[in-house]
């Protein structure tokens, strides 16, 4: 990969044909054919009318959802991306497919104040979703924080990664304002704000706050809730702050784990050891928590894509080394840990996804998140409790776990951390069940009834192809989402903290 600096800009020149060669020569044949095979999936849910993706297509790529989101139009760009400089396709595709994509947002409906998206979109006719169509309730338009968060990090990518698309791109990702989610009185006890999960243009049913959005005298109708924890949901903190919306303090606002303050967050999965520092004037409580030798800073449910989804598009090991830098291969290592020695599936990997038995849902490493019970590992919801001293007590450890559901997708998120891991564990997963088709690895895996979800979701088949990228073609992804200022303004904040992480 070459690096050149042009009017401040980080531009980056990828040899795709090298990048191909490269890939046989350093023995990542098999990860290439992965990308392909899964770019393959990504491109059948592409409607061929507007040119955005579906939210999912079934297993043999014939048959589309009829729905679309922010978040699977921008896994969808970074894909674009990603098989151009794997040479998957030609360069003029990819700059066709991501015009067109820019085309249908420039149309799509969204909040105009604050230029925020809503939430779905009939992706063949641009239209706004007001009935599910598969069951026809209503569907009340919502903009949320973490959906336009990954939509803007994809533009911003855009912008340095297709020269002739960055104006439109730039126009774009600049006219969605992120200080509409921000709540600066949410942490008083830390001296900054957090972010709401999002706002409806209307009151809706259920609890919401009425708020001033950005001191305009417009006014949203926002979730009664923060997000004030360390999930996928840091998307929209990152953002924010790179597009100079939000303040750089707000960084230190998500708990990284609940302080250990006597019975008051004792419903948190477990007590945490650590003490209490200040960054920027923030006080921060550097928290962890213990599994099987290993201290480490949990997420909200114990899943993969909560921990390392955004480290995709952020290049977080690199620019925050101490902290995200030391606890992202301990996560990994928990995952391997929990699914091969604790429940002995033989197989690991454990983050929301399609459940095989019909449906979607959270599935995760119970321990490791912060929520009690959190997400499980398997469907019969099989979870532990070590209590917390003086306020709940311990359960006993569970006998054993029932049919555990894993998903490829956070396979492809731990390469970077345990490559040898994560190939074998991809390996016995094609060896010993249907979970590969021509799309690449089907989404879900019920390991012990071997019952398999064969369809390919947008969202996962994204984190596919963006890590696939990023270890394929020299971290195409992170160098940029890095360019525009967007590394200055962030790498500064992330690299203060320094967490007292231990990988046994």
């Amino acid at each position: 990969m070459r690096k050149t600096v042009v009017s401040g800009l980080l531009v980056l020149a990828l040899a795709a044909p090298a990048t191909a060669a490269n890939a046989e020569i350093s023995g990542d044949s098999t990860l290439l054919r992965y990308a392909k095979d899964t770019w393959r999936s990504m491109a059948a849910m592409v409607e061929p009318a507007t040119g955005l993706p579906a939210d999912k297509v079934t297993g043999d790529l014939k048959t589309r959802a009829e729905v679309t989101s922010p978040t699977n139009i921008g896994t969808y760009l970074w894909s674009t991306l990603t098989a151009r400089d794997l040479r998957l396709i030609t360069g003029q595709d990819a700059s066709a497919r991501i015009a067109k994509v820019l085309t249908a947002l420039e149309r799509l409906e969204r909040n105009a104040p604050t230029g925020q998206y809503y939430n779905w979109y009939d992706p063949s006719t641009l239209q706004l979703i007001r009935t599910w169509p598969e069951t026809g309730d209503p569907v009340r338009p919502f903009a949320s924080s973490v959906d336009n968060g990954w939509l803007a990090a994809a533009l911003m990518m855009v912008r340095n990664a297709a020269p002739a698309h960055a104006a439109r791109a730039d126009r774009l990702v600049t006219s969605m304002n992120f200080a509409s989610y921000y709540d600066p009185a949410a942490r008083p006890d830390a001296g900054t704000g957090l972010l709401r999960g999002g706002f409806w243009p209307e009151p809706p049913d259920g609890c919401f706050v009425a708020s001033d959005y950005a001191g305009t005298g417009t006014t949203v109708y926002s979730t009664c809730h923060h997000y004030g924890a360390p999930a996928e949901t840091r998307i929209g903190t990152y953002v924010g702050i790179a597009l100079g919306q939000l303040p750089r303090e707000h960084y230190f606002g998500p708990y990284r784990t609940f302080p250990d303050n006597g019975c008051d967050f004792g419903w948190q999965e477990q007590k945490p050891v650590g003490s209490w520092k200040r960054y920027l004037g923030v006080n921060v409580w550097e928290g962890t928590y213990g599994y099987r030798g290993m201290r480490y800073v949990p997420n909200w449910g114990g899943s993969m894509f909560e921990a390392l989804m955004p480290d995709l598009v952020v290049p977080e090991a690199e620019w925050a080394p101490r902290s995200w830098g030391r606890n992202h291969p301990v996560f990994v290592r928990a995952q391997i840990e929990h699914g091969l020695y604790e429940a002995k599936y033989g197989y690991w990997g454990f983050s929301p996804s399609n459940d095989p038995h019909g449906g979607y849902r959270e599935y995760g490493v119970d321990p490791l998140g912060m929520d009690e019970p959190g997400y499980t590992s398997d469907r019969e919801r099989t979870s532990v409790d070590p209590g917390y001293e003086g306020c709940r007590p311990a359960r006993p450890e569970p006998a054993a776990y029932g049919d555990g559901v894993v998903t490829p997708h956070a396979s492809f998120l731990a390469l970077p951390y345990a490559r040898a891991a994560a190939m074998d564990n991809l390996a016995k997963l094609r060896r010993d069940f249907d979970a590969y088709g021509p799309g690449g690895f089907y989404d879900a895996i019920a390991v012990r009834s071997g019952v398999v979800s064969k369809w390919y979701l947008a969202l996962d088949q994204g984190m596919v192809m963006a890590a696939l990228g990023n270890v394929l073609a020299g971290g195409n992804l992170h160098g940029y989402f890095a360019g525009s200022g967007v590394e200055a303004r962030l790498r500064p904040v992330m690299r203060l903290e320094e967490w007292d992480v231990v990988n046994r």
